[in-house]
């Protein structure tokens, strides 16, 4: 089992929960007005006057056999406009209760 931990910017949040739709991905915990900046490029997104813009995250836990499936859509979605942004984390999951 592993964690998918996926930040992405707000305008992509319909596309994120559909994606999980589509996978069938029913659990995931989501947080809005995320803040932050990438480590290599990209604006800050802190909701502020001169960085309006915000992000969201998303947390799911999934079988392994999913993790490349879920990374190479949010590659596909980065792709197509890179200027948004959306990165992705995965963590293995040795124990949940």
């Amino acid at each position: 089992m592993k964690a998918i931990f996926i930040v992405y910017n707000q305008a992509l949040t319909e596309k994120v929960e559909y994606m999980f739709d589509r996978l069938e991905i029913r659990g995931f915990t989501q947080w809005n007005s995320v803040f932050g900046r990438g480590s290599v490029s990209g604006d800050p997104h802190m909701g502020t006057h001169t960085w309006p813009e915000l992000n969201s995250a998303a947390l799911t836990m999934v079988d392994d056999n999913l993790v490349d499936v879920v990374l190479g859509k949010v590659q596909k979605l980065n792709s197509i406009n890179e200027e948004v942004g959306i990165r992705a984390f995965v963590w293995e999951i040795t124990q949940m209760v």
